[in-house]
């Protein structure tokens, strides 16, 4: 059995065990890891398969969440009422933008075609003109800080600095009732599988292998007849729609959606907890997220400040020492035994590149 199915099934049986042995508080952090973890696949996808260092990935998690927040807070509202941090801002009548989302199709396709839309559009903008590397890195990274700006200067839209909270209900579900909570956990967790089905699926597929060939050669790819900007750009768009999903579900876990949780900073930790678990491994992905945003939840309570340093010397160790994080150093081992077993005593083998499945 490869790592990758291990760590499936290991998955599996803990997060079905976790609703009938964790208490209500420590069953919302676990949900929480899981949007997280949403958001570590679509990463694996792009960075890991297509060689794209996207720094920015809160940005189409804060479209997610800012969409499903906006119908949320006009449920609650009611048809004539207006959203509480509205009415502490001195705004007297709903915004023309805000509308649309008192309609749950059209807040629930927002989610998923916002996100994608602009992944797409900057996709082609940038794939086109060949930008790749650490320039698409850092291009990831400038278009969160503008985002978080934009957030902040429209109070009486998006809440400011404080971001909108409160939420009480979630499509009929009271989210203060710990049956509530334990309904949305499972929803986190259901849409973790099928995202990673399809990211499996995707992977294997001929899509997949050409994915893999532009991130190891993409002048070579083009002189095959392939354009690289398209893939490149389906890719990116399909991470982000992941990204918008999972910050969706976020809003009714934790309660509350704001630019403390979309800039830089948070987007380079979701950054490292995929380092971490292994790029090139969509399960790995998946444990290093949850690993590394449980250490941060419980290291962070005795070393508020000292956490943020440890977690970026921790994303530089493993880019250097191991490039295929804790999910390649596995397989590494996993592969040098069987070797040793394979090889009969007194003969000499070379050594053969090790092959990670994702």
């Amino acid at each position: 059995m490869t790592l990758g199915r291990i760590s499936l099934v290991v998955c599996i049986v803990l997060l079905a065990l976790a609703p009938l042995t964790l208490s209500p508080f420590r069953l919302g952090l676990l949900a929480k890891y899981l949007c997280f973890a949403i958001v570590a696949v679509g990463i694996a996808l792009a960075w890991g398969q297509g060689g794209m260092l996207t720094l920015g990935q809160g940005v189409f998690f804060g479209l997610g969440g800012y969409a499903m927040a906006m119908y949320l807070k006009l449920k609650e509202a009611g048809s004539a009422g207006l959203p509480d941090f509205m009415v502490w801002s001195g705004v007297e009548q709903l915004p023309a933008l805000w509308k649309p989302f008192g309609n749950p199709v059209f807040a629930l396709a927002a989610v998923v075609l916002l996100p994608g839309l602009v992944a797409f559009l900057l996709g082609l903008l940038v794939f086109r003109q060949r930008v790749r590397g650490a320039y698409f890195a850092i291009l990831s990274q400038a278009l969160a800080a503008a985002f978080v700006i934009l957030l902040v200067g429209q109070q009486g839209l998006t809440g400011g600095t404080n971001g909108m909270t409160n939420f009480t209900q979630f499509f009929g579900l009271d989210l203060t009732d710990p049956n509530g909570q334990r309904a949305v956990y499972a929803v986190a967790a259901v849409v973790l599988g099928v995202t990673f089905l399809v990211a499996k699926l995707l992977v294997r597929s001929r899509f997949g292998r050409l994915l893999v060939a532009v991130r190891d050669g993409e002048d070579r790819v083009r002189f095959l007849g392939y354009d690289p900007a398209v893939v490149k750009t389906i890719t990116f768009t399909i991470s982000a729609v992941m990204a918008g999903l999972a910050g969706a579900l976020f809003v009714p876990i934790v309660g509350i959606i704001s630019p403390a949780l979309l800039g830089i900073v948070p987007s380079l930790e979701l950054l490292v907890g995929v380092a971490v678990g292994g790029r090139f491994v969509l399960a790995g992905a998946i444990a290093g997220a949850i690993a590394v945003n449980y250490a941060k939840t419980l290291f962070s309570e005795d070393f508020a400040e000292g956490w943020l340093y440890l977690q970026g010397g921790l994303f530089v160790l493993v880019l250097v020492f191991a490039p295929k994080g804790l999910a390649g150093v596995v397989e590494s081992v996993r592969y040098r035994l069987s070797s040793r077993k394979q090889t009969p005593t007194g003969s000499g083998s070379g050594s053969a590149p090790v092959e990670v499945t994702a």
